[in-house]
């Protein structure tokens, strides 16, 4: 992303957007406090995080047993309510399903791709489903002291080895698929990327005609082979960002409120909730929706406004799509791919 003088500037960015992630899919009842349960916890949820200032939903469903849904059937039912009780939020579907193993000892693991494939076939569909590109390790544990996770079900040893040994299994056999599926209903893809590599793989994607649409991403910096808390490296990132991509921060546990405060001033947005943090400050629990009105506090405190939920829509380009590559390079602010006998360095077009 190209900064000029004023960029830093809250009334020349566009208005926050606020991710919320309130289900938690890797904790058990007890874990969190604001762990929803019930169906109409589930919803209460939402609808919470919209009250409080946040415009997407990044959704997860539970079992009454306590365990991640694997049933789409769960899926298909929370988008109804959802869509009736919180219609002005982007709704997105955490594209893992539930990566929490089964019982003490099992694996923690993500789905098969044919499983994956079925979140594209939700009625109703929701707005977004998040994607992982390129296989990757996802060791969420690495960064967390044992006084984030004391007291949780993530402090027994086999619930921690299954989580620091987790990978992400997102091959281009799934990826170009799922892609594919996302695209023939409408939905779009909102990439989660864990470091400069993947985001190269997006932009390869996007010269080749592969995905032609708008660029919506979640910087994810929650170590582990996923990005690390350096702000060097988040600065580069968003640096390396296009211009007309939708850019989100997420961290993990007491991390989140720096990194995000840092992504606030540069113009960024971000995203908050138990599924990536617990703490207010050492020792003091935080909510779902208490992270929601720090983020609001924050933007308050810089003088920038936050969406509401058609302004997120528009932000984040829901339903819009693109005709080829050279479409969507244009709307990203990229430039174009190299024509055969072309030399020298790459320019948008000029008017003579």
């Amino acid at each position: 992303m190209h900064f000029f003088d004023d960029s830093l500037y809250p009334e020349n960015q566009e208005k926050l957007v606020i991710q919320a992630a309130p289900y938690g899919p890797e904790w058990l009842p007890g874990d969190a406090d604001d762990l929803p349960l019930t169906m109409d916890e589930h919803v209460q949820a939402a609808v919470d995080c919209y009250n409080a200032g946040a415009t997407v939903l990044h959704i997860h469903v539970r079992e009454l047993d306590g365990h991640g849904s694997k049933r789409m059937s769960m899926f298909n039912e929370l988008m109804a309510r959802l869509r009736e009780a919180v219609p002005d939020m982007v709704l997105q579907i955490g594209g893992s399903i539930s990566f929490a193993p089964e019982d003490e000892g099992a694996d923690a693991k993500w789905l098969s791709y044919d499983t994956r494939h079925m979140l594209a076939e939700i009625t109703p569909h929701p707005d977004q489903v998040t994607i992982a590109i390129n296989t990757n390790q996802m060791n969420i544990v690495e960064l967390f002291d044992d006084e984030d996770i004391e007291g949780t079900s993530i402090a027994k040893p086999a619930y921690y080895k299954a989580y620091r040994d987790m990978v992400v299994e997102a091959g281009p056999d799934f990826y170009l698929e799922h892609l594919k599926r996302l695209r023939t209903n409408n939905i779009q893809p909102h990439f989660q990327l864990a470091n400069m590599a993947q985001l190269e793989t997006v932009e390869r994607l996007i010269r080749k005609g592969i995905h032609s649409g708008p660029l919506v991403l979640n910087y994810v910096a929650i170590g582990g082979g996923f990005a690390g808390r350096h702000p060097a490296d988040l600065i580069e990132f968003i640096r390396r960002v296009p211009d007309g991509a939708v850019l989100t921060i997420e961290a993990s546990m007491r991390a989140v409120a720096p990194m995000n405060a840092i992504g606030i001033a540069l113009g960024t947005h971000v995203r908050v909730g138990n599924e990536d943090n617990l703490w207010r400050h050492k020792g003091e629990r935080m909510s779902s929706v208490e992270q929601v009105e720090q983020m609001v506090q924050i933007a308050n405190v810089l003088g920038r406004e936050i969406a509401t939920g058609p302004e997120a829509k528009k932000i984040y380009k829901i339903g819009e799509w693109y005709s080829d590559a050279d479409a969507t390079l244009a709307h990203l602010g990229m430039v174009p791919n190299r024509r055969p006998g072309q030399r020298g360095p790459m320019l948008r077009g000029v008017k003579s």
